[in-house]
């Protein structure tokens, strides 16, 4: 009797244990749906205000988003969620513009840093080429951090994990066309012209594309 009770002892203990790490497999991965769904509405109001919204109006758009994207990165504390706050933040400081522009870009620094310490190939690894735009836009000492050296360290990191990767070669290619080296800058700008399409960024390609043909036409001019 006593052997029959441990049996089933050992028996209930496996199918409740079972039951939790399955419940917690199914919250885990529905977490992660709706954590992809929410910077999916992200990514996709982000490609609409930045390439579909009148310049006068981006100003607004993006400050509203810049909301969006605090809740979002606050409720889930993931790399992904984190990248998308800082883009969405450069992105306003650019549309703001001024010295006003400089908190939001110190701001999107600390959250692409953060970015990285917790996973550095999240969004293969968009957290460093990021971190190098703003490196290389940013006024250097003593009125921001801007630095070329980090800036082309930071976007060779970024090409290291997404070689063909249509944002990281545009960002090296502009660093590239500021450093006055054109013809590396024309062959970054061509390689982003042939990354592959990004599903469900069919508006954020097409915006980046139509950047980099004006970049690359840059470039050509002085060749």
């Amino acid at each position: 009797m006593k052997t029959i009770n441990a049996q089933l002892i050992n028996y209930y203990s496996t199918a409740i244990k079972v039951f939790f790490i399955a419940c917690a497999a199914l919250v885990a991965t529905n977490t992660y749906a709706d954590e992809a769904s929410d910077i999916h509405q992200l990514q996709t109001r982000w490609a609409e205000v930045k390439y579909a919204t009148p310049e006068a109006e981006q100003e607004k758009a993006f400050a509203a988003l810049v909301t969006q994207a605090e809740k979002i990165s606050a409720q889930y504390q993931s790399a992904p969620s984190l990248i998308w706050e800082g883009i969405v933040r450069s992105t306003y400081a650019g549309a703001k513009g001024g010295l006003g522009a400089l908190d939001q870009v110190k701001q999107a620094k600390k959250l692409f840093e953060r970015a990285i310490s917790l996973q550095p190939d999240a969004l293969q690894g968009s957290a460093y080429t990021s971190l190098g735009s703003l490196y290389y836009q940013v006024p250097g000492w003593p009125v921001g951090f801007g630095d070329d050296k980090k800036a082309k360290e930071m976007l060779l990191k970024g090409l290291s994990y997404n070689p063909d990767g249509i944002d990281a070669n545009y960002f090296y290619g502009d660093y590239l066309l500021e450093q006055k080296q054109y013809a590396q800058a024309i062959a970054a700008f061509e390689t982003a012209l042939k990354a592959p399409a990004r599903p469900g960024r069919e508006s954020a390609d097409a915006g980046r594309k139509g950047e980099i043909e004006v970049a690359l036409n840059k470039a050509k001019q002085h060749l």
